[in-house]
């Protein structure tokens, strides 16, 4: 039914001889979305994600895939997904068209559609060049692509992708994220990734869980707004900083000094304001700032980033009261690779 949710997962555990990998989660992913799922080392990603292509059983809870049940049938569950895990495990001794001709009728594609198709799968994954060399030959990112040409090759309805960039270089990302995108309407995408940066830009929403449990989910616009709650604005200022509080009251109740560092030599020390506000209200301060005859040398507003949410959500499922680092400019590039998920 074309109104059915491509994914829903209700209420789902997994335990290991009585410990919790995942505790109780309950998502769904509509037709077409393209949907980030997050979370630390050990937090029970690729668990869920084993689960809900039939590569593993349920304690507890149900999951179906395009309306059908993956605990009673997997088989045609299996139809219906194309999987890259995280250390794919390719067939190092075969050319890269042998594999995905044999992957292709495994997958049960007709003969004179299969080689049509392979000259596609290629093409968009960037592997012509090479569709002739042993597997075992080729390099880390190579061997990626390959994975992700074999789960698209049947096109099936719904994704699922365990780190699909990880050891590319920022050439391939990019091929790899518009690869993925040009999947959006077409197919549902499910990615894991530590590589936070990727998963901002390309995914629709995103899930995040911490200890088998989901902390936060929905775009990243709207995890912004309700993790963090708050904008900060970062100057290079010279002047009077005891006459700031009144000035900045004046302009938005909420905007207050969060953080402020010493005079330099040239007089000019660095401030952060931080304001409850998430509509924009550089243009008045900065005109208020200038009419007091305080002297700028930068001003900027700092964006938050996924990675922001990231570490404030998992640190709030933790129960730790730590003040949350403030947002930074930067993007950092990614966070340690997970381990046994």
């Amino acid at each position: 039914m074309p109104d059915t949710p491509a994914i829903e997962v209700s209420h789902l555990f997994k335990t290991y001889a009585g410990v919790a990998a995942v505790s109780d989660i309950t998502f769904t992913v509509a037709r077409g979305e393209i949907l980030g799922f997050l979370g630390p080392n050990g937090a029970g990603k690729s668990t869920t994600m084993r689960i809900l292509t039939g590569y593993l059983p349920a304690t507890s809870g149900s999951v179906t895939i395009c309306g059908l049940p993956v605990a009673s049938q997997p088989d045609e569950v299996k139809r219906r997904i194309g999987y890259m895990p995280e250390n794919n495990p390719l067939p190092e001794d075969m050319r890269v068209s042998e594999y995905l001709y044999f992957r292709g009728r495994l997958k049960e594609i007709p003969r004179r559609k299969l080689g049509p198709r392979i000259d596609e799968v290629l093409e968009v994954c960037d592997l012509k060049r090479v569709r002739h060399k042993i597997i075992g030959k080729l390099s880390k990112g190579f061997r990626q692509r390959v994975g992700i040409a074999e789960a698209i090759l049947a096109e099936p309805p719904v994704i699922i992708m365990d780190e699909p960039t990880i050891g590319l270089d920022p050439h391939q990302i990019l091929i790899v994220r518009d690869l993925i995108a040009s999947l959006r309407g077409r197919m549902t995408v499910i990615i894991s990734s530590h590589i936070l940066p990727e998963i901002e830009v390309t995914c629709d929403r995103v899930l995040i869980i911490n200890q088998g449990r989901v902390v936060a989910q929905g775009t990243p616009a709207d995890l912004r707004r309700e993790i963090l709650g708050h904008s900060n604005y970062e100057l290079e200022i010279a002047g009077d900083t005891s006459a700031l509080p009144p000035l900045l009251a004046a302009i938005e109740p909420t905007l207050r000094i969060s953080a402020e560092s010493a005079t330099d030599a040239a007089g000019f020390r660095r401030v952060t304001l931080t304001t409850d506000r998430e509509d924009e209200i550089g243009e008045p301060l900065l005109r208020a700032l200038t009419a007091q005859n305080f002297r700028l040398r930068s001003f900027s507003r700092a964006h938050s980033t996924l990675e922001d949410v990231f570490l404030a959500a998992t640190r709030r499922s933790w129960d730790v009261t730590a003040p949350l680092s403030r947002p930074r400019k930067v993007k950092s590039a990614a966070i340690n690779k997970e381990g046994a998920g």
